[in-house]
C-alpha cells in the first residue's frame, strides 16, 4: 500500500497506480509507477481485471511480484507518494483514497487461491485504433458449436472498432459489439458478462497512433432455444461449425476462463 502526496487525497493509502505517458508501453507503465510510488520494482503476473467507463477511461489491473527494491520511506516522500508499506491486515481499517481497490484485492486473493483464467498478459503488436476482436460461440442443446467469423481475405474473427466521438465514448466496450449483433445479425442475444482473452499493445513514438486490439469473448448462454445460429444480414460474416473435438473442448474451458471486465 502506498500513501498519497497528491494534495486532494494527501495522507489516505492506496494500491500503487498511475496514468501510462504518451509512447509507453503498458507493463513499462505498470513497472515505472511501481517503481515510483513503492520504491519497488515487480514483475506482472497477470491482468486480474480490465475496468473501463468507455473507450476514453481505461484501467488495467494486475497482479505482480516484488523482484528488487526497498520500500520508501516518509524521509524518501515525494510528489508521487509519502510512503509505502507492506499492509497485513484487513485494507478497510486504512484511511483509503478509494474503496474502488476492495474488488480488486478480493480477486487477487482468489486469484492465489485458485487461478481462475490463464496468465494473461498484453502482446507487443501492433494496432492502431482501439478495437475489438470477437470471439462470439454458439451452442445449441445438442451440443453443437459455432464460432462467428469474418470472411473478408483469410478467415478471421470479427473486429470492431470503438468510436471517437463524445456519446461513443462515454459508452462502455459492450455496445459496439451488441451493435454488430443487431445491425448483422438482426439477433439481440441476452449475452453473459464481457470476458477478456488477451490484448494486443505496442507502444508507438510520441504523436503516433497507439492503439489496443482487446481479444474479448461474448458468450450466449448455452442450450438456446434455436437449433443454429441466426442466419448473417451481412455477406462479410459466417458461422463456421467447430467439429474438432479438441479445439471445440479449448473454446469451451476459455469461455469460463477470461478476464473479468468491469464497467
Amino acid at each position: 500500500m502506498v500513501q498519497e502526496a497528491k494534495p486532494e487525497c494527501r495522507g489516505r493509502w492506496y494500491l500503487p497506480a498511475g496514468r501510462m505517458e504518451p509512447g509507453e508501453g503498458i507493463v513499462a507503465a505498470l513497472r515505472r509507477e511501481v517503481k515510483e510510488e513503492s520504491g519497488l520494482e515487480c514483475e506482472p503476473l497477470t491482468l486480474l481485471a480490465l475496468e473501463e467507463r468507455g473507450p476514453a477511461w481505461i484501467r488495467f489491473a494486475f497482479l505482480a511480484r516484488a523482484t528488487g527494491g526497498t520500500l520508501k520511506t516518509l524521509e524518501e516522500a515525494d510528489t508521487e507518494s509519502l510512503q509505502a508499506t507492506w499492509w497485513p491486515g484487513d485494507p478497510r481499517s486504512l484511511p483509503l483514497r478509494s474503496l474502488d481497490i476492495l474488488p480488486v484485492l478480493d480477486l487477487a486473493a482468489r486469484y492465489r487461491r485458485s487461478p481462475a483464467h490463464p496468465p494473461t498478459l498484453p502482446r507487443e503488436l501492433p494496432c492502431s485504433p482501439l478495437c475489438l476482436r470477437l470471439l462470439l460461440p454458439f451452442s445449441n442443446a445438442a451440443g453443437h458449436l459455432w464460432l462467428l467469423l469474418a470472411t473478408a481475405g483469410t478467415l478471421h474473427l470479427p473486429v470492431v472498432a470503438c468510436g471517437t466521438s463524445p456519446s461513443e465514448l462515454r459508452a462502455g466496450l459492450r455496445p459496439p459489439l451488441l451493435r454488430l449483433l443487431r445491425d448483422c445479425l438482426a439477433w439481440e442475444p441476452q449475452p453473459a458478462p464481457l470476458g477478456l482473452l488477451g490484448l494486443q499493445h505496442r507502444a508507438g513514438d510520441s504523436g503516433d497512433t497507439d492503439g489496443v486490439c482487446f481479444n474479448v469473448v461474448l458468450s450466449v448462454p448455452p442450450g438456446s432455444q434455436r437449433d443454429e445460429p441466426p442466419e448473417p444480414r451481412d455477406p462479410a460474416l459466417l458461422w463456421w461449425p467447430v467439429r474438432e473435438e479438441g479445439l471445440r473442448g479449448r473454446i469451451l474451458r476459455r469461455l469460463r476462463a477470461a478476464v473479468p471486465v468491469r464497467s
